[in-house]
């Protein structure tokens, strides 16, 4: 089969979801075309990729783009810009905006394919009708935060699209339940495939002890949905109860300042470190050296980060964030608490560091078990596989 991925950009070295999916479709002699509205980010140089038409700068050059292209379109591929232009109509799309349509979507009408992918559910907007134009059957996959905030934004924006999808993917039986609470009307086949990890390069190695025997450790995007500032009061509490800790967070956004800030307001410039974006092996090594991993969002998927954690025997507290309650299992494979509460985040860490030894490992071993049985890259691929038949 030809299965067309529309993406942001194409898949950076950090978004292994995305790319063990392509390579394991091609593995298996199918062929995948990725659509991006721009290419600067990342490179993936075993798969065609197309970029949309740039409608960005001046008017002149807009307007030369646009004539361009629509005219490609019409000469090349009139049938199908004419039925995207006819089924937009039949949607109450007004005459300038079905042109857009034809514009924004002529690097996808080009390619002849069997499925057409959206790779998160905020791309799908005014393209609803593209596949359906070109002859392809519609998935649409919903990760977190295209389900579970944004459409408290904007209501009802996804009301178009669960009349024309053929088979939706979702990462987690919550994010499922998100789609009923936002108008799906259980038409479409919804499939549930998990992220996963390389389990054979997470694994537990021998390493060095840390430095402070409460050694904690985040890896996110520094974004608000992280829930990393109700993290820092937790530390706070603890460190009023007397409790020696030390807590790296490894990642960059918007949000630095912020955090940074909280952390002095609460004193504990001592206790933490940020270190910004770090190579993927360095952040091997930081989780080697630290004892317990904590990802408290309030908002989140899944966490490709906290399955890298539990397959390296790390401790792992996190919220019941979406995803995460179905990532890690309460008291078998970690701790899960309640969010918006740092009270009871601190009183959770507490109790796992005066855990005895050997119910810690047995929590350590439960959770790497289930990682390398459950949320492997063998698996991910065959699901991905069987998805398109």
């Amino acid at each position: 089969m030809r299965i067309g991925l529309v993406l942001p950009s194409p898949p950076a070295y950090s978004e292994t979801f995305f790319t063990n999916k392509i390579k394991g479709l091609e593995a298996h002699g199918h062929t995948v075309v990725v659509f991006v509205n721009n290419s600067k980010k990342g490179t993936f140089n075993t798969t065609k990729c197309k970029v949309a038409p740039k409608l960005s700068g001046s008017l002149l050059t807009v307007g030369s783009i646009s004539i361009f292209t629509l005219v490609y379109s019409l000469v090349f591929h009139f049938n199908k810009s004419k039925r995207l232009f006819l089924l937009d109509r039949e949607d109450g799309l007004g005459v300038i905006q079905r042109i857009k349509n034809v514009i924004g979507n002529s690097h996808i009408i080009a390619e002849p394919l069997d499925w057409l992918h959206f790779g998160f559910g905020t791309m799908v907007f005014n393209r609803e009708n593209v596949a359906k134009a070109i002859g392809a059957k519609m998935a649409v996959s919903f990760r977190g935060f295209d389900i579970g905030v944004y459409p408290l934004k904007n209501p009802g924006c996804y009301l178009r699209l669960w009349d024309k999808v053929n088979k939706i993917h979702v990462i987690s039986n919550d994010i499922r339940a998100l789609l009923y609470t936002h108008g799906y009307n259980g038409k479409a086949e919804i499939i549930k495939i998990t992220p996963a990890i390389d389990t054979f390069y997470f694994k537990k190695e021998d390493c060095q002890l840390p430095s402070v025997k409460n050694s904690f450790i985040t890896v996110a995007r520094l974004h608000w949905k992280k829930g990393l500032e109700y993290t820092l009061e937790a530390f706070a509490l603890l460190k009023k109860e007397g409790i020696d800790f030390h807590y790296t967070i490894i990642g960059e956004g918007e949000e630095y300042e912020r955090l940074k800030f909280a952390v002095y307001q609460l004193d504990l410039l001592d206790y933490i470190t940020f270190t910004g974006k770090i190579k993927h092996e360095k952040i091997k090594d930081e989780l080697n050296n630290s004892n317990i991993y904590i990802q408290y969002s309030i908002q989140e998927g899944f966490c490709n980060a906290v399955l890298e954690a539990q397959a390296m025997g790390k401790l792992c507290i996190v919220s019941d964030a979406e995803g995460l309650s179905e990532n890690i299992l309460d008291n078998e494979t970690g701790w899960v608490v309640p969010k918006y509460a740092p009270n009871m985040l601190a009183e959770r860490i507490q109790k796992v560091i005066e855990l005895d030894s050997e119910h810690k490992k047995r929590i350590a071993h439960n959770a790497q078990r289930r990682v390398r049985e459950k949320f492997n890259i063998e698996n991910q691929q065959k699901k991905f596989v069987d998805f398109y038949t």
